[in-house]
C-alpha cells in the first residue's frame, strides 16, 4: 500500500516541523544546565504537556487499543491508580527535590543511605528506560510495517537511528518543546479517530456499544480477590505502586520538577501533565472497543491473519491503513511517531543525564568542564539508544507488547520506590537496615521474576510463584520498605 499525496504531505509536515523545532535548539544547549533542565526557564503548562506525553508514548497509542480490543478495559484501571500518585507528587515529591536542588533523581538516597543507594536505583532506572525504548521502538515500527509492508526490524533500526540524532541535538529545551506539539497532534489524532469509528458503524453508533456491551468489552476485570490473574485490584495496585514511582522517583519526571522557574509552577505541572492522561486514555480504550465493534459489524474487512489469537496490537495500525479516509492516516501516523519521538528522546536525554551525574561526575572527573560533560551526554545518548534498538528487536513477535512492558518494567524497576519510600517515611533508618532490605526485596523479585521460568519440573512447581507477574513490583517495594522499618525499630529499642 502507499500513501496518498495528502497523508504523504501531513505527515512529513508533522513529522519534519518537529524534528526541525528540535533542532533549533542545538545552539542553545552549551552548558549542562541547559541540556538537562533548559535553565529552569521553561513555562509550567509547556512541562506539563511534556509530562502527560512522556507518560503517554506510543505504548499508549497502539498498546492500549490493542489490549482493549484483545479483552476489555481491565487495563484501564491503572489510570484510575494516576490521581493519587498525582496527589504525592505534589505535595511531597516535587517540594523535597526542589529542596535538594540536584538534577539527579537519586541523589537524595545518596544522603540518605550513601552512594550504594543511588547506584542501585540509577541502575534500576536505566535498565527499565532501556527497555521502555525497546517497546516503544517495536510499537513505532508496526504502523509503517502495516502501511508498506516493510521488514519491522530495518524500521526499528531506522527509527532508532533519527531518533539518537534528534535527541542528541536539542537537550531538554527541544524534548519539552517537541512534547508539546507532539501531545497536542496525539490527542488530535486519538478523537478524530474515535469520532471515525464511531460514526462508521453500519447501523448507526448505537450498534457500537451494543456489539461491545454483548462480548463485555467494557468491563474493568473481576472483583473477585485472586493474585494469580489480572484482577481490578491487582491492575489498581500494580498502577498505584509504578505510578507513584513515575512520579516520585523516576528521571523523566524529576528533571521536568528542576526545569520549572518556581515550585509553584513544578507543582501545577505535574498535576497538569497526570491527570490529563486519565481521560487520553479512556480515548484509547475506546478506540479498541470502537474496533472490535466495527471489525465484528463488518468481518469481510478483516485479513484472516489478524483474526488469530495475540494479534491484538496489529488490528489498529491495520485499520490506520485501510480504513480511514485521506488525511486522517497520515494524521494517525504522525501522531504515533510523535507519541514515540517524544518519549524515547525524553528516555535518551534522562538516561544520559544520570550517567552524567551520577557516574562520570560522581568517580571518573568531579570537575569536569563543559566540553567534557556536553560529549559524556552526546554518547551516553547515542549507547542508550543503540541498546534501545537491540532490545526492540528481540522483542519482535511478543504476543502483546503492552503485557510485556508491565513486566519488564516491574522486574526492573527493582523495588527502588520501596528504598526511596523508607529513606523518606522512616527517619531512623541507617544504612544498614536499608542494605538488608534491598537485598530481602531482590531475593523476592528474583523468586518471582525467575522461579516461573525455571521451575518447570513436577517436583518444583510447588515452589513457583503463584503470583501475577504485574505484583513483582508491588511486593519487592513493600518488602524492602518493611524490612527496613522493623529493622530501624528494633535495632533502636536494643540499644
Amino acid at each position: 500500500m502507499k500513501l496518498s499525496l495528502i497523508d504523504a504531505i501531513v505527515l512529513f509536515v508533522l513529522i519534519a516541523g518537529n524534528v526541525i523545532l528540535g533542532a533549533s535548539f542545538f545552539k542553545r544547549n552549551k552548558t549542562i544546565s541547559q541540556f538537562t533542565t533548559g535553565g529552569g526557564k521553561i513555562p509550567a503548562w509547556v512541562i506539563g504537556m511534556s509530562i502527560f506525553a512522556t507518560f503517554v508514548s506510543s505504548i499508549s497509542f497502539l498498546g492500549l487499543p490493542g489490549k482493549a480490543y484483545s479483552t476489555n478495559w481491565n487495563a484501564y484501571v491503572f489510570s484510575l491508580s494516576i490521581p493519587f500518585a498525582a496527589y504525592a507528587a505534589v505535595r511531597f515529591f516535587v517540594p523535597l527535590y526542589r529542596e535538594v536542588g540536584n538534577v539527579s533523581a537519586y541523589y537524595y538516597l545518596e544522603l540518605r543511605f550513601g552512594a550504594w543507594a543511588r547506584i542501585y536505583a540509577s541502575m534500576c532506572y536505566i535498565l527499565t528506560q532501556l527497555m521502555r525504548t525497546g517497546a516503544i521502538l517495536l510499537l513505532l515500527a508496526l504502523p509503517v510495517n502495516a502501511l508498506f509492508g516493510w521488514d519491522v526490524r530495518t524500521v526499528i533500526v531506522i527509527t532508532g537511528v533519527a531518533v539518537i540524532l534528534y535527541s542528541m541535538l536539542g537537550g531538554i529545551q527541544a524534548v519539552i518543546w517537541t512534547d508539546t506539539i507532539q501531545g497536542i497532534i496525539l490527542i488530535a489524532g486519538a478523537i478524530v479517530c474515535a469520532l471515525f469509528l464511531t460514526f462508521s458503524m453500519p447501523e448507526g453508533a448505537g450498534q457500537l456499544f451494543r456489539i461491545a456491551a454483548l462480548n463485555h468489552k467494557f468491563s474493568l476485570g473481576s472483583f473477585g480477590t485472586s493474585l494469580r490473574d489480572s484482577t481490578f485490584w491487582v491492575v489498581l495496585v500494580y498502577g498505584l505502586f509504578i505510578n507513584l514511582q513515575n512520579y516520585g522517583i523516576d528521571q523523566n519526571y524529576i528533571q521536568r520538577y528542576m526545569a520549572s522557574g518556581s515550585e509553584k509552577g513544578a507543582k501545577f505541572s505535574a498535576l497538569f501533565g497526570s491527570l490529563l492522561y486519565i481521560p487520553v486514555s479512556a480515548i484509547f480504550f475506546y478506540i479498541g472497543t470502537a474496533l472490535f465493534s466495527y471489525y465484528t459489524a463488518r468481518p469481510d474487512l478483516l485479513p484472516e491473519a489478524l483474526r488469530q489469537p495475540g494479534s491484538g496490537d496489529r488490528v489498529f495500525p491495520y485499520f490506520i491503513a485501510t480504513g480511514l479516509p485521506a488525511g486522517m492516516t497520515g494524521l494517525l501516523i504522525a501522531a504515533i511517531f510523535s507519541a514515540g519521538m517524544s518519549t524515547v528522546s525524553t528516555s535518551l536525554n534522562s538516561t544520559a543525564t544520570i550517567f552524567l551525574t551520577d557516574y562520570y561526575k560522581r568517580y571518573f572527573r568531579k570537575n569536569a568542564d563543559e566540553r567534557s560533560s556536553m560529549m559524556v551526554l552526546h554518547v551516553s545518548s547515542m549507547i542508550t539508544g543503540i541498546m534501545g534498538i537491540l532490545i526492540a528487536l528481540a522483542l519482535v513477535g511478543v504476543e502483546s507488547v503492552l503485557d510485556a512492558w508491565w513486566a519488564l518494567a516491574s522486574i526492573f524497576s527493582g523495588g527502588m520506590l520501596g528504598l526511596f519510600l523508607l529513606g523518606y517515611i522512616s527517619k531512623k533508618a541507617t544504612r544498614f537496615n536499608a542494605v538488608i532490605a534491598v537485598i530481602a526485596g531482590v531475593l523476592m523479585i528474583t523468586w518471582m521474576s525467575l522461579s516461573p521460568i525455571c521451575f518447570t519440573g513436577e517436583k518444583l512447581l510447588s515452589f513457583r510463584s503463584q503470583f501475577h507477574a504485574n505484583l513483582t513490583i508491588v511486593f519487592g517495594t513493600v518488602i524492602i520498605f518493611l524490612t527496613g522499618f522493623i529493622l530501624s525499630n528494633i535495632i533502636r529499642r536494643k540499644k
